[in-house]
């Protein structure tokens, strides 16, 4: 039986983070629709069944933004700008300004939690990953907006700032849970992020919270809801 009984848009649903949104969302029981830029590679991924749930468009694109939120209740994006692609959009289209597009429709839409996946260190300018057009810094530029808008009552946002992703299964480490970044290095799995994204929908611990998330010693989990422990603790 699932935790949580909306219908939550999955943005940047075919990247590889976004892929294990997907994978834990079902885990879970939990309903979801997908936002991407492609129809055919999400076919791809997920199979000719995915089709009646996908929108396609752009966090660049408003309109296609309202029609993919229409009747959400929770957003979770994993949606990145791909700095190594000198064709792909700049950080300040995707990583700020689409984010904020999606963040500001969805709000205006009446979805109550929108679930973003940022990164580490964006509250240091001079981080390395700032000369690829100042990424981090466009990230947080989008944080600040989501508090704003997700802040007043009735609405919620969470947003993790993880470390280096990696490729393995989830709940097969220990993580460390910090607020502040405070954490300036460390890894983790792409599907422990995934799966702390979805636990957040109906974790009270999570709601209106800003946190950063690393690995650490390996062993086999359950849960990763008594992490958040570590933060209000």
């Amino acid at each position: 039986m699932s935790a949580f009984k909306g219908n939550v848009l999955v943005a940047g649903a075919t990247g590889r983070t976004g892929e294990w949104v997907v994978k834990r969302l079902q885990a879970h029981g939990i309903a979801f629709r997908l936002f991407v830029r492609s129809g055919e590679k999400a076919i791809r991924v997920f199979g000719p069944e995915i089709i009646d749930r996908l929108t396609i468009g752009s966090v660049e694109h408003p309109a296609e933004i309202r029609a993919a939120v229409r009747n959400a209740s929770a957003v979770i994006s994993a949606i990145g700008g791909n700095v190594t692609d000198p064709a792909a959009p700049p950080p300040s289209a995707i990583d700020r300004d689409g984010i904020i597009n999606l963040a500001t429709i969805a709000k205006a839409e009446n979805v109550r939690h929108f679930i973003l996946v940022s990164s580490l260190s964006v509250t240091k300018p001079d981080h390395p990953l700032n000369k690829y057009g100042r990424i981090l810094s466009m990230k947080l530029e989008a944080e600040n907006e989501i508090r704003r808008l997700f802040s007043e009552p009735g609405y919620a946002y969470t947003i993790l700032r993880p470390g280096g992703l990696l490729d393995g299964p989830p709940l097969q480490h220990n993580l460390r849970f910090e607020t502040g970044d405070t954490i300036t290095t460390g890894v983790i799995q792409r599907s422990d992020v995934a799966e702390v994204s979805v636990i957040s929908l109906f974790t009270p611990e999570a709601h209106n919270l800003t946190f950063e998330l690393i690995e650490t010693e390996a062993v086999s989990l359950t849960s990763l809801v008594p992490f958040f422990r570590q933060i209000h603790s």
